[in-house]
């Protein structure tokens, strides 16, 4: 968390002091670090360098208008899973030559946007899509530029719900069907194939999977170019994992060292997706503590931030660094505590037997690592708002999605005219 750091006592992003943000705008609250943001993304660019490789950010991890356009002056160009995650990117300044559309369900609407658009490439993920993908350019009168998704049957070794690239899992042509699809694609009209592109999952820890699947992407290259194939682009996929829990994360010198050991000579443009590696530890989630509930076999700290704002312990078991905004006095005794948000669920959970230092009510707290699959999966469960986002660079703040009100919510709703007159 090296943009969040405590000074004097109190919890910092960059130059801004954390309990003005909350004392401002309210809890719960996303912040982001725009120091974080750029030097995260940075520091895939100078790994890879020398390399003839894109870096394009997964707007999966957070599409926010303000964080994909704070990556796109740096350079980085936008892999999108969708027509609405296209507009964020355009609308970001993102331009369409560096845009990629992945995803397993394109509708004809989703690949006439993208082909209107004139993005940098479509990866195509079934013979299905790829035939509904050239009626589409027909009619639209575009070239559609392809690249096929493999997948390569390689366990990521990560959560089951985040690993796709295995047999079994939704995502992608399977490898030895690979020769077959491309010689489907060169026989469509509108349809272009130019590349391979895999993506085997998300929070690898382990780099091995990489090496396995990136030197069978590698026999497969070879495999089409011998049948007379051309294969110009190799999309990688998704970057590397981060620390949630302290464990240590992969170093970006060893994925970009497979990288160049396993592709790095097949004279393909590169390109690669990593998502929560740059945007992850450039946020937090601001909450405040309602109570302090004891209880006869547990006890715990109710807050106001809930599983709506920050569903990825309830979904994925996932751990969160939780962290008072006030920096406990040195040897502090420490309790344990499950940590709960006031949702109605049994799974509004996002720690059991924590231990934490002494907390009462009203005191503000930080989940750290919260700046990838965070807002950007937030959702107005139970009419709750959605949790608003910040953006920091240096001494200055703003907001970059308000918490909206009541009205706000519910405007788009009516009641029929059988339910609109009140007896």
């Amino acid at each position: 968390m090296t943009a969040f750091a405590y000074r004097n006592g109190a919890l910092f992003a960059e130059d801004v002091d954390l309990a003005a943000v909350a004392a401002e705008i309210g809890t719960p609250a996303y912040v982001y670090s725009t120091a974080a943001l750029v030097a995260n993304y940075r520091a895939y660019v100078d790994a890879l360098a020398g390399l003839p490789i894109a870096v394009c950010f997964a707007a999966k991890a957070n599409s926010n208008l303000a964080v994909l356009r704070t990556l796109v002056q740096q350079g980085a160009g936008i892999d999108v899973v969708s027509t609405g995650e296209m507009k964020r990117a355009l609308a970001a300044g993102c331009p369409p030559d560096r845009i990629v559309f992945s995803g397993v369900g394109k509708t004809a609407e989703d690949l006439e946007a993208a082909l209107l658009a004139g993005i940098h490439q479509i990866n195509v993920e079934s013979l299905q899509e790829l035939e509904l993908l050239s009626q589409v350019a027909v009619r639209v009168r575009r070239d559609a530029v392809v690249a096929f998704r493999v997948n390569p049957d390689v366990d990521a070794k990560t959560h089951a719900k985040i690993s796709t690239g295995r047999k079994g899992d939704k995502f992608g042509i399977e490898l030895e069907d690979a020769l077959a699809a491309y010689e489907r694609a060169r026989a469509l009209p509108g349809v272009r194939p130019v590349g391979i592109a895999a993506h085997i999952g998300s929070q690898l820890l382990d780099l091995s999977p990489y090496r396995d699947a990136y030197r069978r992407l590698a026999e497969l290259v070879r495999d089409l170019r011998a049948a007379g194939h051309v294969v110009e682009r190799l999309d990688l996929g998704g970057g590397i994992g981060i620390s949630y829990k302290g464990d240590p994360a992969p170093a970006l010198a060893d994925y970009a060292r497979i990288v160049r050991e396993t592709v790095g000579d097949l004279g393909c443009h590169l390109m690669c997706e990593p998502g929560r590696s740059i945007c992850g530890d450039a946020g937090v989630l601001l909450s405040r503590v309602i109570f302090i509930k004891p209880g006869r076999t547990r006890n715990f700290v109710i807050l106001d931030a809930a599983m709506n704002d920050l569903i990825r312990p309830a979904m994925y078991e996932a751990w969160h660094g939780i962290v008072p905004l006030r920096q406990p006095a040195e040897g502090a005794a420490e309790a344990e505590f499950d940590v709960v948000g006031p949702v109605c669920e049994s799974s509004d959970t996002f720690a059991k037997g924590r231990s934490l230092p002494p907390l009462a009510a009203g005191d503000l707290v930080a989940f750290t690592g919260a700046g990838a699959y965070g807002a950007v999966m937030a959702s107005t469960y139970n009419t709750r708002p959605l949790v608003p986002e910040v953006l920091v660079d240096k001494d200055r703040f703003a907001i970059v999605r308000k918490r909206p009100t009541f009205e706000e919510m519910v405007a788009g709703e009516s009641l029929p005219p059988w339910l609109a007159k009140v007896d």
